[in-house]
């Protein structure tokens, strides 16, 4: 089964962006390559059973099981060691990744209160676009009640284009909700 923002890419995004980037042919139309899940965990130096609840969580936004990382220097002032776990993330390929888009582009993002739209400023030149969540409990698998803390997670979609206009114009008829000025 396809998944549904797959089947809109393939029949609305492309001819668009063809039209609008004029293009000659539809392999140059720019898609997406992966996306990236990331939480970090900095109250896992202290106690560790910390990570064991946020890699729970990311395995339920997900629906994969996220790898830890681990830190790769040592720092000091805040008491890190090289090799210590601080975090988890997880990459989404193929259809598990529209699938995750669809879910964060049409229930997950409307659910943050006061929410007006993403920022369309959060590209790094090279066509990839990264968001910054602040709570877990806006996807729909979270249970309020089985969260131990609220932690953030950062969203970054990798796509094949050149410039980050193009890139923009993918997510925007994906349905990426930037907001207006």
């Amino acid at each position: 089964m396809i998944p549904r923002l797959q089947e809109v890419y393939n029949e609305v995004v492309i001819p668009k962006m063809m039209e609008e980037f004029s293009y000659k042919n539809a392999l140059e139309v720019p898609k997406l390559e992966k996306i990236v899940v990331n939480m970090g965990v900095g109250d896992a130096k202290e106690n560790i059973k910390v990570l064991d609840s946020a890699v729970n969580d990311l395995t339920l936004i997900a629906g994969q099981k996220p790898i830890i990382t681990k830190a790769k220097k040592s720092v000091a002032n805040f008491k890190l060691r090289e090799g210590m776990p601080i975090g988890c993330k997880v990459t989404l390929r193929k259809a598990h990744m529209y699938h995750f888009a669809d879910k964060l582009i049409n229930i997950s993002l409307p659910r943050v209160r006061d929410f007006r739209g993403v920022s369309d400023r959060s590209f790094d030149g090279r066509g990839n676009y990264s968001i910054g969540l602040k709570e877990q409990l806006i996807f729909p698998e979270i249970e309020y009640d089985k969260i131990d803390k609220i932690r953030g997670l950062d969203v970054v979609f990798v796509t094949t284009a050149k410039t980050d206009e193009e890139a923009r114009e993918l997510l925007r008829f994906l349905g990426m909700p930037f907001a207006t000025k």
